[in-house]
C-alpha cells in the first residue's frame, strides 16, 4: 500500500509540474493550514491574455488593479480616453491585440463576473449603473461629453450615474503616523501606527504588507491623492480603498471594517479614509500595497524608516 501511494504521489507531482510549465491554471488551491488566508486564492496578478466583461461598480482602475495591469495600458488597448468611462456589459481586452469591442461577440472569451460581487466601471471615478439605452453588450459606446472642469475631479464608475462636481469639501483633520519620505515624486507616510506582521513577497497572490491593529483603528491615506476605488468587489481584499497619487503610483488599503471615502474624493496624507477591520480575513489588520505602473512593490522601500 505504501508503494502504491508513493506511486500516486509521484504521478500527481508529475501532473502538477506539467500544469505549472504549461500555465494551465490561474487559480491555486492551498491546503488549509490554520492561517487567516482563504484556501482558494485567485492569482489575479498573473499576466492576463483574455477579456473582462465590466460589471456594475467597476472602475478602470479597479479592473487594472485586479489584473495586475497599468490602467494606462488597459485604456490604450481598448481605445478608452480620459475620463476613462466604461459601461456594464462592455468587454475589455486584457492584453495588446484586437479591439475588445470586436472580441465581445465571441462567446466564452470574457471573464464572467457577478454584479452582486463586483462593482461596475464608470467614467474614471464615478460608477456607472447601466449602459446607455440601445447599447449592445460588448460594444464600446461613444463616450459622453464631459465638461472640462469635471474631468479632473470625477472618477467614472460603471453602472452609476455621473454626478456634478461637488463643491470643495471643508478642511479635514489629518494626523501623523510617523515621519515622511519622498520617493517617486510622492511624499509617503505610514497608513497606520501598528507594527508590520507580514512582509512583502512579490509572489504572493495578495502582494503587500500586513500591519497589526484592532478593529476601529484609523486607516490613513499614505500620501495626497484621489480615491479611484472604494468598494468590496475584489476577492480577498474585503472592504478596499485605492488611491491614485500620480500617473505611476497607486496605494491600496484592504480588510477595513468601514470605508469613509468615495470615488473621486481628494484626500490628504494622514487623512482618515477607513476604519481597520477583518473583512476578507480572520483577524483585524491592514493590508497595505503600493503599485508602481501597475506592478506591486515593497511598501517598506517607500515608507519612512521607523
Amino acid at each position: 500500500m505504501l508503494v502504491r501511494m508513493n506511486g500516486v504521489t509521484r504521478w500527481l507531482a508529475g501532473v502538477g509540474t506539467v500544469c505549472v510549465l504549461a500555465g494551465c491554471s490561474t487559480v491555486v488551491v492551498q491546503p488549509t493550514t490554520g492561517t487567516h488566508r482563504p484556501a482558494l486564492v485567485s492569482r489575479a496578478r498573473s499576466p492576463q491574455h483574455g477579456t473582462y466583461r465590466v460589471v456594475r461598480g467597476d472602475t478602470l482602475y479597479s479592473i487594472a488593479f485586479r489584473n495586475g495591469l497599468d490602467f494606462r495600458d488597459l485604456a490604450r488597448w481598448n481605445g478608452i480616453g480620459k475620463p476613462y468611462t466604461i459601461w456594464p456589459g462592455q468587454v475589455l481586452q486584457l492584453s495588446p491585440g484586437h479591439h475588445a469591442s470586436a472580441a465581445g461577440h465571441a462567446s466564452g472569451q470574457h471573464v464572467a463576473a457577478s454584479a452582486a460581487s463586483r462593482r461596475v466601471a464608470s467614467t474614471g471615478f464615478e460608477p456607472v449603473k447601466a449602459a446607455p439605452s440601445g447599447t449592445a453588450s460588448g460594444v464600446v459606446p461613444k463616450e459622453p461629453v464631459v465638461p472640462a472642469h469635471a474631468v479632473s475631479t470625477s472618477v467614472p464608475v460603471a453602472g452609476e450615474p455621473a454626478h456634478a462636481v461637488p463643491p470643495p469639501a471643508p478642511p479635514v483633520s489629518v494626523a501623523s503616523t510617523g515621519g515622511s519620505r519622498s520617493v517617486g515624486g510622492v511624499v509617503w507616510h505610514w497608513p497606520t501606527t501598528g507594527s508590520v506582521i507580514k512582509g512583502f513577497q512579490a509572489s504572493d497572490a495578495i502582494p503587500g504588507i500586513e500591519i497589526a491593529g484592532k478593529a476601529g483603528d484609523p486607516v490613513r491615506a499614505a500620501a495626497d491623492g484621489v480615491v479611484v476605488y472604494s468598494g468590496d468587489g475584489l476577492v480577498g481584499y474585503g472592504e478596499l480603498v485605492i488611491i491614485k497619487h500620480n500617473d505611476s503610483f497607486l496605494s491600496a488599503y484592504g480588510h477595513n471594517r468601514e470605508r469613509l471615502v468615495t470615488e473621486g474624493q481628494h484626500v490628504k496624507a494622514g487623512q482618515e479614509i477607513a476604519e481597520m477591520g477583518s473583512s476578507g480575513t480572520s483577524r483585524d489588520e491592514l493590508e497595505f500595497q503600493i503599485r508602481k505602473d501597475g506592478n506591486p512593490v515593497d511598501p517598506l522601500d517607500y515608507l519612512p524608516k521607523r
